[in-house]
């Protein structure tokens, strides 16, 4: 896909979001929308995946293991043709399959069930190990938040990665900078991110999680990255495209109410009509 295609994809991913958590009344905006870009080119351009056989053998797998991040996911997911994009709408309801966290035994393209931060990467982690054990082809990605990483279990997983050269796995740290609480760098720094993955013998890289060419470089560094797993600092804007959503803590977990969602789709549908202008120039 050509930039322009992979931002129209990305803007409609968000819409998604704000659908479906205004929708539910609840759920993580601000996360989701920090990483929509992430998603996007994952499943647009990245990652070997086919939505009319989500559970083929040779696949790449991932893992959101910051699983609050759901709606981000889902919005992907539907857009990618995994399931219908007018089920978003049914996010967190009684009966429906989209539930808040992701679940693998539901939702078509969810390959591991999140939530508990942390553990998701261990997942991740399994899985390329046994991919790497099996003589399998195929690639584990595994998005974080930069909140997330405050958890130990982060870190056994990245030894053990960086001990085990698990150059089929890719970290995404989703560094948009807020938590539930604030400034991650207040609450309890993580900083610098690249040199703790890099004590673990990982690969790391930089990239603007906003920015297709960007993360096209990143992506291409780390398939051509051999003999150690590899670690992506992706440095986002927390609730980015909503105008009162960016770089607002307060949006970490919590949804629009119905004057709040107008506002909200007023600014994506905007950005929808920028997009249509530049590919008409």
């Amino acid at each position: 896909m050509t930039n322009l295609e992979l931002q129209k994809t990305a803007n409609e991913v968000r819409k998604g979001i704000i659908t479906s958590v205004h929708s539910a009344k609840a759920g993580h905006p601000g996360g989701s929308l920090s990483a929509a870009d992430i998603y996007t080119f994952l499943y647009f351009e990245e990652m070997n995946v086919d939505p009319a056989n989500p559970a083929k053998e040779d696949r790449d797998r991932f893992v959101l293991s910051k699983g609050h991040g759901a709606p981000g996911l889902y919005a992907a997911l539907a857009h990618k043709g995994f399931f219908p994009v007018e089920d978003l709408i049914t996010l967190r309801k009684l009966g429906s399959y989209l539930q808040g966290h992701p679940d693998m035994k539901t939702i078509p393209g969810v390959d591991m069930s999140s939530g508990s931060l942390g553990q998701g990467v261990s997942a991740a982690v399994g899985m390329a190990l046994g991919g790497k054990m099996d003589g399998r082809g195929y690639r584990v990605y595994t998005v974080l938040g930069d909140g997330e990483i405050q958890e130990g279990q982060v870190w056994e997983a990245a030894m053990f990665a960086g001990h085990h050269k698990l150059d089929n796995l890719c970290v995404i740290v989703d560094n948009n900078g807020l938590q539930i609480d604030g400034d991650v760098a207040d609450v309890c720094s993580p900083y610098p991110i690249d040199k703790k993955f890099e004590a673990f013998n990982f690969y790391t890289i930089h990239a603007d999680a906003h920015d297709f060419d960007s993360l096209r470089a990143a992506f291409k560094q780390a398939k051509e990255n051999k003999g150690m797993p590899t670690a992506i600092i992706a440095r986002s804007v927390k609730g980015k495209g909503v105008s009162y959503m960016e770089n607002n803590a307060s949006w970490h977990g919590k949804a629009p109410n119905d004057e709040l969602f107008a506002v909200a789709m007023e600014d994506l549908n905007r950005i929808s009509e920028e997009l249509e202008k530049a590919g008409e120039a």
